[in-house]
């Protein structure tokens, strides 16, 4: 039965360029956005232009005469595909920049991918033992864009009053981005989107993912946090990605913490309730990470 036989609704509403299918029979309750929102304790407004652009005339620009590509060098190919598909041998990995609002090349330059929103057929459907997910109704290329995590950007306190306030049978969707700038300099993007989110609230966690996380800013100085396919995806296959961040064997996880190593390791599972991971691989470790987190 393909998917034109079914009842099906766009749970995106039309915000999506290409609608997100839905077939179940009582719809989420949430509101849809395909961006980010400013949430309790954000300071900066996602949606606020923060970032310079380039001055370039050209359809699509070229690192000989682009500020943001001679600044942050070139993340994506001229289709559009992400170049860089490996972290570093520490398991970090390093974020991408975009072109913005105030960049002078067209819409359709190359450096211009997550912007752009989705492109790709997905379906939110009911799993047999991990409640909702989302698989792909079209084939998808390694490095190709698949969607963001997008939802309230939030504060660190924010973020941990929501997580010990959450009822052992309520699911935990914040993902904490923690990104290393030079000596001593981190800083920490909480996003959550249990009341306000898109298509990618819905992906659940695998031990063996097929999409990578990667933070990726365009106008704001916020991050996008963006999900890549790190494989070459099937046509209905489930979408998943490792709640902890990483895309091998090591990956790297910290605490939504800004505490020293030692209170960080002491509060591990302070008032955290740990929950069974169902995600069948072969190295599954039997429970999802207490912390949704990754490096860059």
């Amino acid at each position: 039965m393909n998917v034109s036989d079914r009842h099906a609704v766009d749970l995106s509403s039309g915000l999506e360029d290409v609608p997100v299918l839905f077939t179940g029979l009582t719809l989420p309750t949430f509101q849809y956005s395909p961006d980010n929102v400013q949430g309790p304790g954000c300071t900066v407004d996602p949606s606020e232009v923060t970032v310079p652009g380039c001055s370039c005339r050209s359809h699509s620009c070229f690192t000989e005469s682009c500020s943001c590509l001679q600044t942050h060098g070139r993340a994506y190919s001229s289709t559009g595909t992400l170049l860089e598909l490996t972290r570093t041998d520490s398991g970090y990995c390093s974020p991408a920049f975009e072109c913005n609002a105030l960049c002078t090349c067209s819409d359709a330059c190359s450096n211009r991918v997550v912007q752009r929103g989705l492109q790709l057929r997905l379906e939110v459907f009911g799993t047999r033992n991990r409640g909702w997910g989302v698989r792909t109704l079209e084939e998808i290329p390694r490095g190709t864009f698949v969607c963001e995590y997008a939802g309230e950007v939030i504060s660190f306190g924010e973020a941990r009053r929501r997580q010990l306030a959450q009822r052992s049978e309520e699911n935990n969707y914040i993902i904490a981005v923690r990104e290393h700038a030079g000596t001593g300099s981190i800083t920490e993007t909480f996003v959550d989107p249990a009341q306000v989110g898109n298509v990618g609230r819905f992906l659940n966690h695998s031990c063996l993912p097929n999409l990578f996380m990667l933070p990726v800013r365009a106008h704001s100085v916020i991050p996008r946090l963006a999900l890549f396919a790190g494989r070459d995806i099937d046509a209905q296959e489930e979408l998943t990605f490792d709640y902890s961040g990483g895309y091998t064997d090591q990956n790297p996880v910290e605490l939504l913490s800004t505490q020293s190593e030692s209170a960080v390791q002491a509060s591990r599972t302070d008032g955290l309730q740990r929950k069974a991971c169902h995600c069948g691989a072969n190295k599954c470790t039997r429970f999802l990470p207490l912390d949704l987190s990754i490096l860059s």
